[in-house]
Parts: C-alpha cells; sequence; structure tokens
C-alpha cells in the first residue's frame, strides 16, 4: 500500500471491522443498494470512461461501474486489504475484466494526473482525517470537466438504524454516534460543509441533494438484530456491558425491529443521504 495519512482508519478497516464487512459483503449491499443507481446516474458514465471509486470495499459499485463502461476501465480503492481481496475474488467469479483494486489512501495516493473520467464513491468519503486534502487530491486525477459524484449520510436522526441503535439508550451506552467536523459516519452529513470543502477543493458546480433508500437488514426481526449488534457501532456498545444488559439490548431492539417487518419478513430501514455531484474545472481548451 501507498503511504497512509488516515493510520487510524487503516488500521479499523484492516481489523475487524474490514473483517467484518468482507464477511458480510452481500447483507451490506443489501443495506445500502438502494443508493447504487442513483450514484451511477449522477456520474454520467459513458462506456469508454475511467472511473476511481472511492472507498470501494468488497467492490460492488466499482463492479457495476465498470459494467456501464465496457470500453473503458473502473479502478476500486480502498484501505481495506480483507474487502479488497474479497473484491478481487467477486470480480473474477463474475467475469468483469475492465476493473481492478488497489489498496491505498485517497488523501495522499499518487493517482495518475488527469487519469479518471469520472470518481464515486458510495459511503466513502466521510472517514478521511483532511477531508480538503483527500478531495483535492481526487480532483488532480480526474481529467478536466471530470465529474466527481458520491453519496454519504445525512443526520443522523433521519437515518433508521440510527433510530434503532437509540431505542437503546438506557440499556447500553448509546452515546453520540458521530458529528459533523469530526472524521466518522456523519463527519459530512451538513450539507454547508459539504459544499465548503468542495469548494475549497477546487471543484465546480457543486450540488447537493437529499436520497432515500429502503436496506435490507435482515430476515426477520431477530436476524436484523443480531446483524445490527454484530456491527462496528453495536459491538462496542455490546462489548461495554453485562450479560443481562446485552440480553436486554437484544429483545429490546428486536422488539422495535419489528415494526419494520414486511409481509415476506424482510426488515426494511430507511437511510437518507445526500448525493454530491461536481467538477473538475475544465480549462479553456476544454470549453472553446
Amino acid at each position: 500500500m501507498s503511504d497512509v495519512a488516515n493510520t487510524e482508519q487503516a488500521r479499523a478497516w484492516n481489523g475487524p471491522e474490514g473483517a467484518h464487512w468482507a464477511r458480510h459483503q452481500d447483507r451490506w449491499n443489501a443495506v445500502n443498494g438502494g443508493f447504487d443507481a442513483p450514484l451511477l446516474d449522477a456520474a454520467a458514465i459513458t462506456a469508454t470512461h475511467r472511473i476511481l471509486d472511492i472507498g470501494c470495499g468488497s467492490g460492488r459499485t466499482t463492479r457495476l461501474a465498470a459494467l456501464r463502461a465496457p470500453r473503458g476501465h473502473a479502478l476500486g480503492l480502498d484501505l481495506s486489504a480483507p474487502m479488497l481481496d474479497e473484491a478481487r475474488a467477486r470480480a473474477e467469479r463474475e467475469g468483469i475484466a475492465n476493473v481492478s483494486f488497489t489498496q491505498g489512501d485517497a488523501q495522499v495516493h499518487p493517482f495518475e494526473a488527469g487519469g479518471f473520467d469520472a470518481a464515486i464513491s458510495r459511503f466513502g468519503v466521510m472517514f478521511f482525517a483532511d477531508p480538503v486534502a483527500a478531495f483535492a487530491n481526487v480532483g488532480r486525477a480526474l481529467t478536466p470537466g471530470g465529474r466527481l459524484a458520491f453519496v454519504l449520510p445525512a443526520a443522523p436522526e433521519l437515518n433508521g438504524w440510527v433510530v434503532a441503535v437509540n431505542a437503546l439508550r438506557g440499556i447500553l451506552p448509546v452515546g453520540d454516534l458521530g458529528r459533523p467536523g469530526v472524521p466518522g459516519m456523519f463527519s459530512l452529513a451538513d450539507p454547508d460543509r459539504i459544499r465548503d470543502v468542495l469548494t475549497i477543493s477546487g471543484y465546480t458546480a457543486v450540488a447537493v441533494e437529499q436520497a432515500h433508500a429502503d436496506g435490507e437488514w435482515g430476515q426477520g426481526a431477530e436476524d436484523a438484530a443480531e446483524f445490527l449488534l454484530g456491527t462496528g457501532p453495536g459491538r462496542h456498545l455490546m462489548d461495554q456491558a453485562d450479560s443481562t444488559a446485552q440480553d436486554r439490548a437484544r429483545h429490546t431492539l428486536t422488539d422495535h425491529l419489528r415494526a419494520h417487518e414486511t409481509a415476506d419478513g424482510t426488515v426494511l430501514l430507511r437511510s437518507t443521504a445526500w448525493l454530491v455531484t461536481a467538477d473538475r474545472p475544465a480549462t479553456p481548451s476544454d470549453r472553446s
């Protein structure tokens, strides 16, 4: 892997968190997959595009981008070796040849200048140690006039999984699940901060609009509760509780999630995100 600026996130995503996401990639894609089509549509990918997928994880969006650019290429970049191993294996099994994956930190990775026509990210840009430096580095990797498109979470209270976890207050030590401006899930939840960061980073035509999707968290409330408590935030909370509190948390969360079961038992939770697009400025020759 090239140099890493975001060492704390690198440790996390190459440890238990990365292993969990790699092991459960299909479940996480069921949670977040409702944003795939809007994201790729916003990126305006053509058949010959070269696409960079930032924080690609196990590579679902990278592979989908590659399929939209059959005469182009998609590169997925992520800090997590476990997830990249899954991404490569899945691409090989699916027979997608115009895709590759690299381990690296988008903030400092030595991209080829102007090497990509579009950059995308599905929930992969919230963890930058220095968002301005990271987005500026990605911007240099875009060809003049290239498009940046990403989705990231809106305010915590607009996301069903956060509401579900907050139902455990008084049982588990649920605190602040994230604050704007601090690297983490909700670091860019303020749309004004998104616009400021991208403008300072050198982008133009910044657009921020709200998007919604119902994610599938499990088959039955018990299954969904077990999965949610097995995520990074869930494990962190459960590890701080005794067995009695853990049992109460499971029962309480299961009861909360029953209200979100569909007729076939699928547990759906609404996610609210910001769908963001921005452009690298075109040179005068590109505009002429």
